[in-house]
C-alpha cells in the first residue's frame, strides 16, 4: 500500500495546528507507552499502514505490531494492532490514526457486503471517482481490500464518454469518432447510455464498453441481450444492497457503485492505553 506522506502530514497539521495543548500540559518529559487498537464491531480491515505512518511521523522509533492484515475480516472485540511509542505521540496521533483506519475499514467492510451478495456470478463490482478529495488512492485501495475492483483512477487513464460529452459533441457517433482519433491503441472507449436506442448507436460505433446508466431491470436485461457479448456491459446508478444480486443475474460484466466510497459508514475502532513507563507513571 503506497501512502503519500503529504496526506499524513496534512491530516496531522489540520488536527494539531500550533500544538496539542492538552497533551503538552499533561505529559512531562520523555515517557514511553503502549496502546492497543481494538475493533469494536465485526469489520474488514483496511488502512493499517496509514495508521502506522501517523505514529511514525510523530515518533520515528514507534513499534507497530499486528497479527492482522488489510483485507482480513475480524470479529469483535479484537485487538488489530499494538502500538508502542512516546506517550505524547500516542495521545496526539490517536484521532488522526483512527480516522484513517475507521474510514478505510468502513469502505472495505461496506464493499465486502456488496461482494458477498454477488458471489458466484461473473460480475465485477467497481468503485467510481466519487471519492474524498485527496483520499482517492486510499479509498480505492480500501475497495480492493473489500473484494471490489477499481474503475478509472482519474480522467487521465481511461476514455469514458458521458452524457454531457455526448451533448457537447452533438451525438454518440461524433464523440466516439473524435475519441478514437486521439486515443492510444491500448485504451478502450466506454460510452454512457440511457436508452436502448443509445445502446444501439454505441454498438454501431463499435465501442468497447457500454454503460447502462440508471436503467430499470427490464431495460438492462433487454440491453444485455441486444449487446450479445459484442461489448462489455456496465451498470451504474442507484445500485443498492437489495438490488445488486438482481442486477448481477442479468449477465452484466461490471456494476459500478459510487456509494462504496461516498456513503460507507466509518466503523467502530478505538485505541486504549495499556501500559505507561513505570518511572513516569506516578507523575501522570
Amino acid at each position: 500500500m503506497l501512502i503519500d506522506e503529504r496526506l499524513i502530514r496534512l491530516a496531522l497539521e489540520e488536527d494539531i495546528g500550533s500544538g496539542d495543548i492538552t497533551t503538552e500540559a499533561l505529559v512531562e518529559g520523555p515517557v514511553s507507552a503502549t496502546a492497543r487498537i481494538i475493533a469494536k464491531e465485526p469489520l474488514v480491515l483496511a488502512g493499517l499502514e496509514a495508521t502506522r505512518q501517523v505514529f511514525l511521523v510523530l515518533d520515528p522509533a514507534v513499534r507497530f505490531e499486528s497479527d492482522c492484515r488489510d483485507g482480513h475480516r475480524v470479529e469483535a472485540p479484537c485487538t488489530v494492532a499494538t502500538v508502542s511509542a512516546g506517550l505524547g505521540a500516542l495521545l496526539t496521533g490517536e484521532r488522526t490514526a483512527l480516522n484513517f483506519l475507521q474510514h478505510l475499514s468502513g469502505i472495505a467492510t461496506f464493499t465486502r457486503r456488496f461482494v458477498d451478495k454477488v458471489r458466484g456470478t461473473k460480475v465485477r463490482l467497481t468503485d467510481t471517482r466519487k471519492t474524498t478529495p485527496g483520499w482517492r488512492r486510499l479509498e480505492k485501495y480500501a475497495v480492493r481490500m473489500g473484494g471490489g475492483y477499481n474503475h478509472r483512477f482519474g480522467l487521465h487513464d481511461g476514455i469514458l464518454i458521458k452524457d454531457n460529452h455526448i451533448k457537447a459533441c452533438g451525438g454518440i457517433a461524433v464523440a466516439v469518432e473524435r475519441a478514437r482519433a486521439r486515443k492510444g491503441h491500448l485504451l478502450r472507449i466506454e460510452v454512457e447510455t440511457k436508452t436502448l436506442d443509445e445502446v444501439r448507436e454505441a454498438l454501431e460505433n463499435n465501442v468497447d464498453v457500454i454503460m447502462l446508466d440508471n436503467m430499470g431491470l427490464d431495460a438492462i436485461q433487454k440491453a444485455v441481450n441486444l449487446i450479445g457479448g459484442r461489448a462489455l456491459v456496465e451498470v451504474s446508478g442507484g445500485v443498492h444492497l437489495d438490488t445488486v444480486a438482481e442486477l448481477a443475474a442479468t449477465g452484466v460484466d461490471l456494476i459500478s457503485i459510487g456509494a462504496l466510497t461516498h456513503s460507507a459508514r466509518a466503523v467502530d475502532i478505538s485505541m486504549d492505553l495499556v501500559s505507561i513507563d513505570e518511572d513516569r507513571k506516578r507523575s501522570l
